[in-house]
C-alpha cells in the first residue's frame, strides 16, 4: 500500500550537509563582525578631531570710580612705644589642637571711669598634659592696660583678679548690674568667666555665683551683653564653637596633603547648643536657653547646628527689640528675630543672612552690622573662610529683607583671597561716611605648600566708602605700610585712644603681639563723639541708637560694644562731619524707646549724654 508524506513532517536530511551549512553560516557571521569593526575602526580614524572648548574666566575686578581720590590718612604702629608688650599664648607643641589656632580676642573698655578707653588682651594657655617644664613664672592669661590719655599703655594685671589662667578665646563687655563700672565676660574651653567690676582697678570672679559659666565641656568663642527684654537689665548670650576635645580633635584628623597633620576648617566637628541667660537682677542670671528658641538642631542628625564665631545684635525690623545674628562656620548663619515674649523665631534663610547667593554655606568668622546709608538700610559684613568673598548683606526696601551685595559693592573680588577674621565698620577718615576694615590670617603655618596663592600671614584690608553704593580698597599709598604689614590677624577693634577724635585701631595675631595702629589723618574733619549713659534703661547704653543729620544727610549709630571676632569696641560713638562744623540735630532712641532730641552739639568734643528719668 503507497503512503503518502505527511506534509508536516520534514524529510530525512543528511547529518553531514547540516553540519557544514552550520559551520558556513558561522563562518559568514563572523566575517560580517570583523567587517563592520572594521568600519567602525576606519570612520573614527577619520573623524575630524573635537576641538576643546575653552571658556575664559576674567578675574572679577574691583569698582572702579574715575576721579575719585582715596584720602590720605597714615596709620602708625606705636605698638611698642606705647607700652604694650603682651605675646598671645598658643600652647601649640605639635599636635595640632584647633583651638590653638582660634584665638585672638582683644576689648577696648574704660574699667575706671576716667572717660579713657583702656585695653584688655584675652590670652590662651598651655595646655594641662603638655605645661613647659620646669617654668618659674606663671601660666599666661588675661592681660590689662591703662591709658593714660595719650595712647601710652602701663599694664596693671598684677593684683586686678583677672588672673585665672585658662584656655581663653574672645570677650563681651557691660554693666549688668548697672553700678557705673563696666564688667567682662571671658570666653575659653571650658566654659566661660564673668567678672565683676569692684572699681580702683579691682575685679572679682563671679562666675559661679552668677551662674554663667556653662559647662566643662564648653568650648564658648563669641558672646554679648545686650537687653533682650528692655527691662533695663544687661541679659547675655554666650556661643560655643563645636563639639570638642582633645580626643575628638584626634579622631577627626585633619590633613593638609592627606598625611600632615594640619588645622583645619570644622566640617567634621558636630556643633554645639550656645546659652541664654536672663538678667534677674540680683547679681545672678537664669539660663533660658531651653524655653527661648535659640537651641536649633539639625533636622537629619538631631544635634545642634551652630558653630559660632560671631554676633551682631541689631534692631533688624525696628519694632524697639533687639534681634540677634549669629555667624556661623562652615553651616548657615542664624538670625534670631525677638518675638518680644522671651522667644526668638529663626528667620536666617527667609531673610536672605543664612547663605550666599548660592544658597551654600561659607566659613564666617567676624562680623559687624549697621545702619550704612543716608535712608537708614542696614548693612552686614561677614568675613569668611579663603576663597570665599567677605559677604556684604545690604538691607532692601523691607526690614528682614537681605542681599549679599559683595560684588556690586567692591568688597567681593578683592576679598575672596583672604582668611578674613575681625570685620568691623567704622569712619577712618571722618567724612561721614561709614568704611570696613578687615583683619586677616590663615589657620595653617604650611598652607602654602598646597596652596601656592595662599600664606600664612596676611595683610589687612580697609575699604573707603566712596558713597553711591561703592566701597573702594585703600593701600599703601593712602595709609601707609603698617597697617598692611602681614600678619597672622584674627580680633580687632577700635577707639579713639589719644583724644584727637579720630579712631586708632588695634589688631590681634595667634602666637604673637598684637598691633596697635595710631590713625595720623589731618585732613581738617570734624566730628562728633557721644557718651551715653542710661538711667531707665541699662547703664552702658547698649542698644541704644542715635540719627546725626548734617548738611540734610543723616549718619546713624548703635552703641554696641560687640563687632568683630571674639572682640568689643569702645561704647563711645563717634560721628564724622567731613568739613561741615555744625550738626543740625541728633535723636536718641534709648533702649526702652524714649526718644530724645539733642541740638546744639558742640563738634569737635565729646558730650556725655544721661536719659532723661
Amino acid at each position: 500500500m503507497n503512503v503518502s508524506p505527511d506534509p508536516l513532517e520534514p524529510p530525512d536530511q543528511d547529518p553531514n550537509v547540516l553540519k557544514r551549512g552550520i559551520k558556513v553560516s558561522t563562518l559568514l557571521l563572523m566575517l560580517l563582525v570583523l567587517a563592520g569593526g572594521a568600519i567602525r575602526v576606519i570612520l573614527v580614524l577619520r573623524k575630524p578631531p573635537v576641538r576643546q572648548q575653552v571658556t575664559p574666566l576674567a578675574t572679577p575686578e574691583s569698582v572702579v570710580r574715575p576721579g575719585v581720590a582715596l584720602p590720605l590718612v597714615p596709620f602708625k604702629d606705636i605698638t611698642q612705644e606705647s607700652g604694650i608688650g603682651f605675646q598671645q599664648e598658643t600652647g601649640a607643641y605639635g599636635e595640632k589642637l584647633l583651638p590653638e589656632t582660634m584665638g585672638g580676642g582683644v576689648a577696648f573698655f574704660d574699667y575706671d571711669g576716667d572717660g579713657i578707653p583702656d585695653l584688655l588682651f584675652v590670652n590662651g594657655s598651655f595646655w594641662p598634659w603638655k605645661a613647659p617644664a620646669g617654668r618659674s613664672q606663671p601660666p599666661p592669661g588675661i592681660v590689662l592696660y591703662h591709658n593714660d590719655g595719650t595712647g601710652r599703655f602701663t599694664d596693671v594685671t598684677a593684683g586686678s583678679g583677672l588672673q585665672a589662667p585658662f584656655y581663653g578665646m574672645g570677650v563681651a563687655v557691660g554693666d549688668y548690674d548697672n553700678d557705673g563700672r563696666t564688667d567682662v565676660l571671658i570666653t575659653g574651653v571650658g566654659g566661660a568667666r564673668l567678672f565683676h567690676n569692684e572699681g580702683n582697678g579691682k575685679f572679682r570672679n563671679v562666675t559661679d555665683s552668677a551662674q554663667v559659666g556653662g559647662t566643662a565641656d564648653d568650648w564658648s568663642t563669641a558672646a554679648t551683653f545686650f537687653d533682650y527684654d528692655n527691662d533695663g537689665l544687661l541679659d547675655l548670650y554666650v556661643a560655643n564653637y563645636v563639639r570638642w576635645s582633645r580626643e575628638i580633635d584626634a579622631r577627626v584628623g585633619y590633613k593638609i596633603d592627606g598625611n600632615t597633620r594640619a588645622y583645619g576648617p570644622p566640617m567634621n566637628f558636630e556643633g554645639a547648643y550656645p546659652h541664654l541667660y536672663h538678667n534677674e537682677g540680683n547679681g545672678r542670671f537664669r539660663e533660658v536657653s531651653d524655653t527661648s528658641g535659640i537651641r536649633i538642631k539639625n533636622p537629619a542628625t538631631g544635634v545642634p547646628v551652630a558653630k559660632t564665631l560671631g554676633l551682631a545684635p541689631m534692631d533688624l525690623n525696628g519694632d524697639g527689640f533687639l534681634d540677634l545674628i549669629v555667624a556661623n562656620d562652615t553651616v548657615q548663619n542664624l538670625v534670631f528675630t525677638n518675638r518680644q515674649d522671651g522667644t526668638f523665631g529663626e528667620t536666617g534663610a527667609a531673610s536672605g543672612l543664612a547663605f550666599d547667593g548660592n544658597g551654600n554655606a561659607r566659613g564666617a568668622m567676624g562680623i559687624d552690622a549697621v545702619r550704612l546709608t543716608s535712608d537708614g538700610r542696614r548693612a552686614v559684613a561677614i568675613g569668611n573662610f579663603a576663597n570665599e568673598m567677605t559677604a556684604f548683606y545690604m538691607e532692601g526696601a523691607r526690614p528682614l529683607e537681605f542681599t549679599d551685595d559683595s560684588i556690586a559693592w567692591g568688597v567681593g573680588p578683592v576679598s575672596r583671597l583672604p582668611l578674613k577674621f575681625g570685620v568691623f565698620f567704622f569712619d577712618y577718615d571722618l567724612d561721614g561716611r561709614l568704611d570696613l576694615l578687615s583683619c586677616n590670617g590663615h589657620l595653617e603655618e604650611e598652607i602654602s605648600r598646597v596652596q601656592s596663592s595662599q600664606s600664612y600671614r596676611q595683610s589687612a584690608q580697609l575699604f573707603w566708602n566712596a558713597g553711591e553704593s561703592s566701597l573702594l580698597p585703600a593701600g599703601t599709598n593712602q595709609c601707609g605700610t603698617d597697617l598692611f604689614r602681614p600678619i597672622v590677624g584674627r580680633g580687632s577693634a577700635y577707639a579713639d585712644i589719644d583724644g584727637d577724635g579720630d579712631l586708632d585701631v588695634v589688631l590681634t595675631q595667634v602666637g604673637g603681639p598684637p598691633v596697635l595702629l595710631r590713625n595720623n589723618q589731618s585732613l581738617g574733619h570734624h566730628f562728633v563723639r557721644l557718651r551715653l549713659r542710661g538711667t531707665t534703661s541699662n547703664r552702658d547704653a547698649i542698644g541704644a541708637n542715635v540719627a546725626l543729620t548734617v548738611g540734610g544727610l543723616t549718619q546713624w549709630c548703635q552703641v554696641m560694644p560687640t563687632k568683630s571676632y571674639l572682640s568689643a569696641s569702645e561704647l563711645v560713638i563717634t560721628f564724622g562731619l567731613g568739613t561741615a562744623n555744625a550738626v543740625e540735630k541728633a535723636e536718641i532712641t534709648w533702649p526702652r524707646g524714649r526718644k530724645q532730641l539733642l541740638e546744639g552739639l558742640k563738634v569737635d568734643f565729646l558730650t556725655t549724654v544721661e536719659e532723661p528719668k
